[in-house]
């Protein structure tokens, strides 16, 4: 049972700051994306999909201003001041999200190794095509699981968003994930993600377009 990389996280102040380095970036606009209600924010998508790493997207995600705060804490710690700062110079790789095709047994196997991936989450969005679904584990206080040395877990219930994103001219060749639990990577078994594990957590993703060779890292 194997988990592949579902998408990269891309944290921005605002959709228009993210699109914009989007573009500087990587040489491509992104795609349009929707609101998640549950955690007020919004997105932005990029199909990165290759041989390597197959329905797979960038996500660029912000606080959505026009939502009223939530209930509860956001996702991948988007409520932590530190990040909104630094946000407010440039948006940064952030997190990696995990695609598990039984989720309830990847977060069973990871709490067995003394790990809090979070509780799963119903969650939907509505697009011009229909409605996205899917679960997501999220820990209650919205922070990366383990720091960030745990990238979070997906399932999708349904049609995947790479299915409706046209393709970019951006493919994602590599990534390595540094700093994970040992035994969680035995348990995600990840396919085509390396990574020192001895190293604090960190993303380097690998990426070809029309700029050419572009890496990406993220910090703590």
């Amino acid at each position: 049972m194997q988990a592949e990389i579902d998408h990269l996280v891309v944290a921005a102040a605002t959709l228009e700051q993210g699109a914009a380095w989007c573009e500087a970036t990587l040489g491509v606009a992104p795609g349009p994306g929707g609101r998640h209600a549950l955690m007020g924010t919004h997105n932005r998508l990029l199909a990165i999909s290759g041989p390597r790493f197959e329905r797979c997207y960038l996500e660029i995600i912000a606080l959505d201003p026009a939502a009223p705060s939530p209930s509860r804490p956001r996702w991948f710690g988007l409520d932590d001041p530190a990040l909104r700062s630094r946000l407010a110079a440039s948006p940064r790789l952030w997190h990696a999200v995990v695609r598990s095709p039984q989720l309830d047994m990847h977060r069973w196997g990871l709490v067995q190794c003394g790990l809090q991936p979070g509780e799963p989450l119903a969650m939907a969005r509505d697009t011009e095509r229909g409605t996205l679904r899917w679960q997501i584990l999220v820990p209650a206080d919205g922070a990366r699981p383990a720091g960030g040395a745990l990238p979070t877990l997906i399932q999708w219930q349904g049609p995947h968003p790479c299915e409706r994103l046209p393709a970019s001219g951006v493919v994602l060749e590599a990534l390595d994930i540094d700093g994970m639990p040992p035994r969680a990577r035995e348990v995600l078994r990840l396919r085509h993600a390396g990574g020192d594990d001895a190293r604090p957590p960190r993303i380097v993703a690998r990426l070809l377009g029309p700029r050419g060779p572009v890496t990406l890292e993220s910090d703590a």
